[in-house]
């Protein structure tokens, strides 16, 4: 099964020994995993579901011939072996399914396809986690690996054990993986257009620095799912328009093919709809953000404006009680009594204000 690649897209990814990027930037690679407490293979064929099959039952579906499906969580050095002494999958192939925090491409052997996908879960703390999916899918069978459990892959498992008669499995069982995990970008997605309409409700009526934080947030989850959805959608573009061959279909009718063809349409056509919600979603948060420094701003403009009347209000009081309080005598000798010190003292103070605030009432400023 083995044989030399036939490569459709450049590989630019992330170089080996770099430094893991931080959370919010996009995919990263991961370093190979290692054994786990919670790894569970899964077998799928004909005759039901085999859960921590081992390296026999895996070789005799193999020389059976008989289409099967081997799902592996949190893979292991003993499985990264039996897909290499097994099934002979490319070293490159080998070397990239061990790697977590690739990007959404599609590589071509003699007789399999390498696919890597990713769907999406929330996160209580970062709004959003990538789910990444690694494929083989031959004619005769399909590999799955992925890092974390996806719900998705067992809903797609427990259809899959309950059909017998599926023709052309690789290819609509294919479908039915990317389809479940393309879907999985549709609540979450709403959850966050959710999200931001509390927020934007919050910012009218008493916004504070933690509500520009959310937004923030939120348009970093936005533009890392971006990351992820962009080349995604642009992979079954190629798909569709023939530029790569229908994985699981080789030597397949044309029939067949034009039958593949439609179902991965249906994906491509929900990341379009994908695609456009996250840059409908970055341009109201940008817009939000809008609002937010707005608030805050017309905020800061009515304290500066009553601060502006109070000063206004006290600059004749302030010259009237300097004028006063000279110590030249000619200028305050007429205040003799106390009835001059009322008439001129606060008499002149009072008429002052009551000037000032008829003023800025009839000019609109206060």
């Amino acid at each position: 099964m083995s044989g030399d690649r036939t490569e459709h897209e450049s590989r630019p990814g992330p170089v080996r020994d770099a430094p893991v990027a931080a959370a919010d930037e996009g995919p990263t690679r991961k370093p190979p995993a290692a054994a786990r407490d919670d790894r569970v293979t899964y077998l799928v064929d004909a005759h039901g579901t085999v859960t921590d099959c081992g390296r026999e039952a895996v070789e005799e579906r193999l020389r059976e011939g008989t289409f099967f499906w081997l799902d592996i969580r949190h893979p292991g050095p003993e499985d990264f072996q039996l897909l290499a002494d097994v099934f002979h999958f490319h070293p490159l192939a080998m070397e990239d399914t061990r790697q977590f925090g690739e990007t959404p491409k599609l590589d071509e052997y003699d007789d399999y396809a390498f696919l890597v996908i990713f769907g999406v879960e929330s996160n209580p703390e970062r709004l959003v986690d990538m789910i990444e999916v690694h494929n083989f899918i031959s004619e005769h069978y399909m590999v799955t690996v992925h890092d974390v459990p996806i719900e998705a892959l067992d809903t797609v498992r427990v259809w899959f054990a309950d059909r017998r008669d599926v023709q052309h499995p690789a290819a609509v069982l294919g479908y039915r993986i990317a389809d479940a995990l393309v879907d999985t970008f549709f609540p979450v997605l709403a959850e966050l257009d959710d999200r931001l309409d509390s927020l934007e409700d919050d910012i009218f009526h008493d916004s504070d620095a933690a509500q520009l934080q959310d937004v923030l947030r939120m348009k970093r989850a936005l533009v890392h799912m971006r990351k992820v959805v962009s080349p995604q959608r642009d992979l079954y573009a190629r798909l569709i328009n023939g530029i790569h061959g229908m994985p699981g279909t080789g030597s397949q009718s044309e029939a067949a093919k034009r039958e593949a063809e439609r179902y991965y349409r249906d994906v491509y056509d929900h990341l379009i709809r994908i695609s456009d919600m996250i840059d409908t979603y970055r341009d109201l948060m940008t817009g939000t953000m809008d609002v937010y420094l707005s608030t805050v701003q017309n905020r800061m403009d009515g304290v500066m404006k009553k601060l502006t009347v109070i000063a206004t209000i006290f600059l004749p009081l302030t010259w009237l009680t300097g004028f006063f309080g000279m110590n030249f005598g000619a200028m305050v000798k007429a205040v003799g009594d106390w009835q001059a010190f009322v008439i001129l003292g606060v008499g002149l103070q009072v008429a002052a204000v009551v000037i000032l605030v008829w003023l800025m009432r009839s000019r609109r400023w206060l």
